[in-house]
């Protein structure tokens, strides 16, 4: 498993880009999407939400469970990717590039966000 260096991690199992213009993209990791199996079902915090970092925003459901989406930052969901919610299985097959999960306006960010190895090391 490989998880891209320029982006960083909850201990809640999702990833955030860097912002730009203020906007960072949010998804979950690829020993995530392994952990949960084939995903069926995504639900999504709606354009106009706002979230908050460590809490529920979601819900994704695969053959093997229901599992909780959290928002690893505070701010506004500024768009949310239906490309995933038409095709979950994106979710899977391209954790960090098309299954993205939504995209927020952040205006809090936590100082917990773990790098790329720190995230590694945690999910052993």
């Amino acid at each position: 498993m490989s998880n891209p260096q320029q982006l960083r991690y909850s201990k809640e199992h999702e990833w955030l880009s860097a912002a730009e213009d203020g906007v960072s993209t949010v998804g979950i990791t690829e020993h995530a999407a392994n952990a949960l199996g084939d995903v069926v079902y995504v639900q999504l915090p709606e354009v106009g939400d706002t979230v908050t970092a460590g809490e529920t925003c979601g819900e994704l459901e695969s053959t093997k469970s229901v599992s909780d989406l959290y928002s690893p930052v505070t701010g506004e969901v500024v768009e949310a990717n239906q490309d995933v919610v038409d095709d979950p299985s994106l979710v899977n097959s391209a954790p960090f590039e098309g299954g993205w999960l939504f995209k927020v306006r952040v205006a809090e960010e936590p100082k917990d966000l773990l790098s790329a190895a720190e995230y590694t090391d945690f999910a052993s």
